[in-house]
């Protein structure tokens, strides 16, 4: 899948890869996390709208191969002027999922500069939270990129990464690398109150926020530590994350997936 923002100029980004067999029902679409390339090839570009087809794309693809067929031709029709699909290719695999990681990596990655070791620090996480939550099969019934500014004050930046309401209470999930980013703890912290305030005004739901940080963090007397303990005074839970699979797993029950 490619961004073409100017189709008279015919450059574009490739921004997804999808894989789906013929006679099997294994459908996959797989969207990059880092949209550098986009904001830089076009300022403009509506990332929040971008992420949405994802979902609405694998959606679409996990119908029947018939449905499948005729989805991809009426793609073609409709987003030639600002989404492409480049020519299909066959693909002889034994392990759909895997491969779809495995090209992924190599029409979507970019090799990360040191300068920009802090964000592949974060999406490193968001990779591995989203992956536990697609392993237990929630991710799709899972809202994500939830706008705070909703809840709090207009022009508020900070978006919740993914999150989920199963009752009473809206349960959210931010990550953050303390190795490279401790700051942003302080901020979740600072935005926290006012949108556990927003959330019960608008939603009349309780929040419950967990921050997902790196598996491998010295505590004590460092910077990561300071920030964990500002987190925990804020009732933000704390998971590394590597404990994402048990967080998922009852998503799945609360959800009753």
């Amino acid at each position: 899948m490619r961004y073409v923002p100017d189709p008279f100029r015919n450059e574009f980004v490739n921004i997804g890869v999808l894989l789906f067999g013929r006679e099997d029902e294994y459908a996959g679409v797989r969207f990059t996390r880092d949209w550098a390339r986009v904001r830089c090839m076009d300022p403009q570009a509506d990332i929040d709208v971008l992420e949405a087809i994802e979902a609405d794309l694998l959606a679409q693809l996990r119908k029947t191969p018939d449905s499948r067929q005729q989805f991809l031709h009426r793609m073609q029709d409709t987003f030639s002027t600002g989404l492409q699909l480049s020519e299909l290719n066959a693909l002889v695999s034994d392990a759909p999922a895997d491969d779809l990681e495995r090209l992924a990596r190599t029409y979507l990655e970019r090799p990360s500069p040191k300068r920009d070791s802090r964000l592949g620090a974060r999406q490193r996480i968001v990779r591995r939270m989203q992956d536990a939550f697609e392993t237990a099969g929630v991710w799709d019934a899972m809202l994500k990129r939830i706008p705070a500014a909703k809840y709090t004050h207009a022009g508020d930046p900070l978006k919740i990464d993914c999150g989920y309401r199963p009752n009473g209470v809206i349960r959210l999930f931010q990550a953050l690398s303390l190795s490279t980013d401790p700051d942003s703890a302080k901020v979740l912290a600072f935005s926290v109150p006012a949108l556990a305030d927003g959330i019960a005004r608008i939603e009349g739901a309780k929040t419950d926020v967990t921050a997902v940080i790196e598996d491998d963090l010295r505590e004590e007397g460092s910077a990561a530590g300071f920030a964990i303990e500002a987190l925990r005074l804020t009732s933000i839970n704390v998971a590394r994350v590597s404990e994402m699979p048990a967080y998922a797993e009852r998503a799945r029950m609360e959800l009753r997936l």
